[in-house]
């Protein structure tokens, strides 16, 4: 497709046919060059065909082909006559990302590395299939109120959720709009990592980029530090099934068409769309509270190997952030404030310093904003930016460079899983055959998509932190 260079790392998609606004692509040269390799730019353009779409349809560093939207996709639509799409969601509703600091150093973990390793390959459920943290019993309450029921259910501390966006509860749930095959898959996943790109990470911070910034998150040089990202499971996963499924029928009665049937969608306002809403708030605080039990055992874990309590590990919530998600919020829109329902697919929420939803001590800084690596690089920690070009949004992750099929076919997971190991990386997983799927040359180079960020005013360097142990499913 037609592509016109806007600035040294935006460039635009034109408006063609049933375009309503331009596609705006946010990529260097070097990335630019993976995005044509796919047909992710046609999804940009397809995007842009929706009702009720403002300004552009965007797409982030990390860009790749996904279902409807491109992966690191970002579409606003006018709340009074716009469309909300599950694809502008994905399946995994409320897949994120959660980092803990610790009062650990790197010392202190090589120390005790196969005792902290082994307690967390204990300790974590994970893989496609079933296992669980907590009880199936609580999950209606998790479904309503997110990482706040698991507070009250013992997982966590309850200043975790200060540190949580929109501190770990999605408003307007609606957990009856959440079907029973749903309820099913999720009932005994409660509290688990999953598979795929999932993962805990253990790493210590290598570069602080910001000392003023690292202070506020709590960071500093040295000091070991947990990754967490995961979603909602199964339950995410059928809701999201379930949903696709009503809006292609209901999209005839409501008179919509759309170039691509995966972009199935529905008038904000209509029954349909509040019955999604619903279900997607719910299904997101499945996920929210997900994580929360997640880092909860992982502090058991520290606790135990380290000899402590778990208030002597130190392991404080930096910041949890979620990647997929559809979101009413305030937007200036040609000069007026107006509510969107933005669409962040594969995108995170990066508010700039100053915007009411951050914690008191996080506004003279902005949101932090977690962008992971892979298994085998590092990742960065990011802060939003003022006068962010993209409905305060930035990349999720590195992005695939190769899709899973191809990147087995690279190498065995056995010689992975012994590169990794001779690079100084423990690695537990639950399927050895599996690690080649997400092995470090499947993604992206993580500093460049970070540098493209800071560039297009979309998030500004923080912190890097280095992988030392990882668990996958």
């Amino acid at each position: 497709m037609e592509l016109k260079r806007v600035s040294d790392v935006v460039w635009e998609v034109p408006r063609t046919g049933g375009m309503r606004v331009p596609g705006r692509i946010f990529a260097s040269d070097e990335l630019m060059e993976v995005v044509l390799e796919d047909r992710s730019v046609e999804q940009v353009a397809n995007v842009a065909h929706l009702p009720g779409i403002v300004e552009a349809s965007m797409a982030m560093p990390d860009i790749h082909w996904g279902y409807g939207f491109p992966i690191g996709g970002v579409a606003a639509m006018r709340v009074s006559d716009g469309v909300v799409s599950p694809g502008g969601v994905g399946f995994d509703i409320c897949c994120g990302v959660r980092l803990i600091a610790s009062s650990f150093t790197e010392a202190d973990f090589e120390a005790r590395r196969d005792t902290v390793m082994g307690e967390l390959d204990r300790r974590i459920p994970r893989g496609p299939g079933k296992g669980a943290i907590a009880p199936g019993s609580i999950v209606e309450e998790v479904l309503a109120d997110g990482a706040a029921a698991a507070v009250r259910h013992g997982y966590g501390w309850p200043d975790d959720l200060d540190r949580c966006e929109e501190r770990g509860t999605s408003k307007g749930a609606k957990p009856e709009e959440i079907s029973d095959k749903a309820l099913t898959r999720g009932r005994d996943q409660l509290g688990s990592l999953g598979a795929g790109n999932h993962f805990l990470e253990i790493q210590v911070v290598d570069e602080i980029v910001d000392p003023g910034a690292a202070e506020a998150f709590g960071l500093a040089e040295g000091m070991v530090v947990v990754m967490i990202h995961c979603g909602s499971r199964g339950l995410g996963h059928q809701t999201c099934t379930d949903h696709v499924r009503l809006m292609g029928d209901a999209m005839r009665r409501h008179g919509i068409t759309v170039p691509d049937r995966q972009l199935a969608c529905v008038p904000i306002g209509s029954d349909e769309g509040a019955s999604y809403l619903g279900a997607m708030a719910a299904a997101s605080n499945f996920a929210w509270a997900n994580r929360h039990i997640l880092a909860h055992e992982t502090r058991q874990a520290f606790a135990t190997a380290f000899g402590v309590s778990d208030t002597e590990t130190g392991m404080r919530l930096v910041f949890d952030v979620a990647h997929n998600l559809a979101k009413i919020e305030t937007h200036m829109i040609d000069g007026a404030s107006t509510e969107v329902c933005v669409h962040r697919k594969g995108a995170t929420r990066a508010f700039g310093p100053g915007h009411p939803d951050l914690p008191e001590d996080l506004q003279e800084w902005g949101q932090p904003v977690l962008v992971p690596g892979s298994m085998g690089t590092a990742s960065w920690v990011l802060r939003g930016m003022e006068g962010n070009p993209a409905f305060g949004s930035a990349a999720h992750g590195a992005g695939r460079l190769m899709s899973r099929k191809k990147a087995s076919r690279q190498a065995p997971g056995r010689e992975v899983r012994a590169e990794l190991e001779e690079a100084g990386i423990s690695v537990r997983p639950l399927s050895v055959g599996l690690l080649s799927e997400e092995a470090p040359y499947a993604y992206k180079d993580v500093d460049v998509v970070a540098d493209v960020c800071e560039r297009a005013n979309l998030a500004a360097r923080v912190a890097r932190v280095r992988p030392l142990g990882v668990v996958k499913g």
